[in-house]
């Protein structure tokens, strides 16, 4: 996080980028594999913003995505980066994902902002830890209430605020582009539910939405300062409620790894 040319985007990925890699790092050493390289799956994976990075690691990733376009894009992303070998996509979803992938079959899963979308996410966390093997890492990234509540609040739009906070889904209104959004405890249960143990959970996006972009872009150290202060709160319960996203990180563990 030193790269002073490191693009405003980043703020985006940040905080959950360094989450995820340390939590590969570790899945390698438990491995105990002659090959470092895990088996990665990334359900709605899209045109690769985690999945060539995870790649660039030496790891072998498995994208599904329901977007034909998306997967066009990521091959062409993974061909520039000169991780084609690697990475791999198949059109899909996460209700239909053993149509297109073995169960069992992964070291690790990401399933970034899928839960939003599908039709039961109580289903969609089942499935993505289905494809764990007995020993695996599941990194989990979804829509927050708080932060859309608050982001509508400070944009005056008050109304919109107060629905979003009452609504089941957490949608402000009709033209809301969200269909649900979780709190911390809500995405901590539906993993717990499935009986995968929480590491950890996450605030992302904590200041970033919030903080004007001209400030940003302008302010010398201003982005590097921003992306420190993400990292620090992110892993606070007291920021957690007002997170733009929340990202939870689960283990499951066979008994050799105690």
């Amino acid at each position: 996080m030193s790269d002073p040319m490191r693009p405003r985007a980043s703020l985006r990925t940040a905080v959950v980028w360094e989450v995820l890699k340390d939590a590969l790092d570790r899945r390698v050493k438990v491995t105990g594999r002659e090959s470092p390289s895990l088996d990665v799956l990334d359900t709605g994976g899209g045109s690769g913003n985690f999945a060539v990075p995870v790649a660039r690691l030496g790891h072998r990733v498995t994208v599904v995505d329901p977007s034909p376009n998306a997967l066009f894009a990521l091959e062409r992303r993974a061909a520039e980066a000169g991780v084609a070998d690697r990475v791999r996509g198949v059109q899909g979803d996460v209700h239909g994902l053993f149509d297109v992938v073995e169960r069992a079959g992964f070291d690790a899963v990401l399933c970034h902002g899928v839960l939003e979308y599908v039709d039961d996410p109580a289903e969609g966390v089942r499935n993505a830890v289905g494809a764990l093997r007995p020993s695996g890492t599941l990194s989990l990234l979804a829509a927050g209430l708080g932060g859309a509540v608050l982001a509508r609040a400070l944009a005056g739009h008050f109304t919109e605020a107060r629905q979003a906070l009452d609504d089941p889904q957490g949608r402000w209104g009709e033209g809301d582009p969200v269909p649900r959004r979780f709190t911390a405890d809500q995405l901590t249960a539906l993993v717990e539910g499935t009986g995968v143990r929480v590491d950890a959970v996450h605030g992302v996006r904590v200041f970033a939405d919030l903080v004007p972009g001209v400030l940003v872009d302008t302010e010398p150290g201003a982005l590097e300062a921003l992306l420190k202060l993400e990292a620090a709160a992110a892993e606070l319960a007291a920021f957690h409620s007002v997170a733009t996203q929340l990202h939870v990180l689960g283990e499951t563990r066979d008994a050799e790894e105690g």
